[in-house]
């Protein structure tokens, strides 16, 4: 920590993803940067969320289809599966990961870290832990964490979050899931695959809200195959835990209809909160929305013209990469005069299920919404080969184009693999492509990439009456 003098060009609140994306990029071009943690370097993703998740949702996979397999002449099964040693492995993982490309990174880079809680005291300083703490310009990336909707008797009834249902040593013998977003459909499928009863209940009228359509309806057919209860256009109404520890009631209105639902457990995945609560931004003249969530405008700069926000804690798209994207975003602009300005054009999203769902762009919906006449291809999985050479064609692909150029404006994938295929179309409509010009790209025979060729292929074509490779 400095004496006072401002030494530092950059102070960091937070050292997640974003923090560590600006401070590398602060030091590679020549300034003094500090980070201040109050918990555990790396923040969300390598922590509580893209790693563990992903870490314990490959297991699930291979523990299902282990049992659950469509290959004539494959005598495979699969038993009861030791969730403790899974999370111990998972906890492996996490700590060599979090030292690698966190810890290690302090030295090797030269930023300093100081461990507290820091709060504003005016528009251009800080402390920690009430030590005096100044810098030429600040950078708050506090994050976000999970957030429960104030249900009746949730909080006495006891519920799990995305974090804490990592750490869950024995698989629940039921599971009720509150909210079937990304995080609820990738955590209550989990549970699934490890051999849990799980019933879903989302207040939108169908999962996956912000996907497509026909993807939602796709992943429910999966989920309902799978043996999961789905309730939609669902509100809860009421929690309540039996005596001693029993098991759990969810009261639901689903139009209008009263259902309870019983489980051993509740995992809450209905959203995250900004953590910007008790910094002092009032004290630094730095405005939040009604959620919390820093407001910046289109280079990253908040009401206080020496304060940047970057990653969850803006209320931005909650992924790792636009965190890291913001962070250096935020420096280029704070100390380089760059004046950057965010681009989220073709942003890619990843639901990590089984199938996974990807999509870049915009959905139909939002295309109409935004002003575009569109024209759509929804090409189902069983026209692609490399499907039906997996014997899994549950699924689709789904273009968005723009009548008249035929520009891409948006894909929605749901198919094994998926999140790897999402990038051809994310570079497509990065750049402006069309979906002619989609149709006439090279793809690989027999792999799932080949999908989004049928699907350009399909505004213009009957792809059920092309021979294999047709171009």
């Amino acid at each position: 920590m400095t004496d006072g003098t401002g030494t530092y060009d950059l102070a960091v609140i937070g050292a997640g993803s974003a923090a560590f994306a600006a401070a590398i990029r602060a030091t590679e071009t020549g300034h003094r940067v500090v980070l201040v943690e109050q918990g555990i370097l790396g923040g969300t993703c390598v922590n509580v969320g893209c790693v563990p998740s992903k870490a314990l949702l490959r297991a699930g996979e291979l523990a299902w289809a282990a049992g659950h397999h469509r290959f004539a002449g494959l005598d495979t099964s699969s038993g009861p599966v030791s969730l403790e040693a899974l999370v111990s492995q998972k906890d492996d993982l996490v700590d060599t990961l979090r030292q690698a490309k966190y810890a290690d990174l302090v030295g090797e880079y030269g930023f300093d870290v100081v461990p507290g809680h820091a709060r504003f005291t005016g528009a251009d300083s800080i402390e920690v832990d009430g030590k005096p703490l100044k810098a030429r310009t600040y950078l708050i990336a506090s994050g976000a964490s999970p957030v429960a909707p104030p249900i009746e008797g949730l909080a006495q009834a006891g519920y799990l979050t995305s974090t804490t249902a990592l750490e869950v040593k024995a698989v629940p013998r039921s599971l009720i899931v509150i909210g079937a977003n990304a995080i609820g459909l990738e955590l209550g499928q989990f549970f699934i695959h490890v051999g849990s009863q799980v019933t879903f209940v989302e207040v939108a009228q169908r999962i996956a809200p912000f996907e497509e359509p026909e993807i939602s309806d796709a992943f429910r057919g999966v989920l309902a195959d799978q043996g999961a209860t789905v309730h939609t256009g669902a509100q809860v109404l009421h929690v309540a835990r039996a005596k001693h520890g029993g098991h759990v009631d969810v009261s639901l209105d689903v139009g209008g209809r009263q259902v309870i639902v019983v489980g051993e457990e509740v995992l809450v995945a209905t959203g995250r909160r900004p953590n910007s609560a008790d910094m002092g931004l009032e004290e630094a003249g730095i405005e939040v929305d009604s959620r919390g969530a820093v407001m910046v405008d289109d280079t990253l700069r908040t009401s206080n013209p020496k304060v940047f926000a970057a990653g969850d804690v803006t209320g931005a798209p909650q992924f790792v990469y636009v965190s890291a994207y913001e962070g250096v975003l935020a420096v280029d602009n704070a100390l380089l005069n760059a004046d950057r300005k965010i681009d989220f054009t073709g942003l890619p999203k990843v639901t990590f299920t089984a199938p996974q769902i990807a999509s870049a762009g915009m959905t139909e919906e939002q295309a109409r919404d935004e002003g575009y006449e569109v024209d759509t291809s929804a090409l189902p999985l069983d026209a692609v080969p490399r499907a039906l050479v997996n014997r899994e064609t549950r699924g689709l692909v789904k273009l968005v184009a723009e009548v008249g150029t035929g520009r891409l404006l948006g894909a929605s994938i749901m198919a094994d693999g998926a999140g790897e295929v999402i990038q051809s179309a994310v570079l497509a409509i990065r750049h402006g492509l069309t979906v002619k010009e989609l149709a006439a790209t090279f793809h690989p025979y027999l792999t799932m990439a080949e999908g989004i060729k049928l699907a350009a292929q399909g505004f213009s074509r009957d792809v059920g009456k092309l021979s294999c490779c047709a171009a």
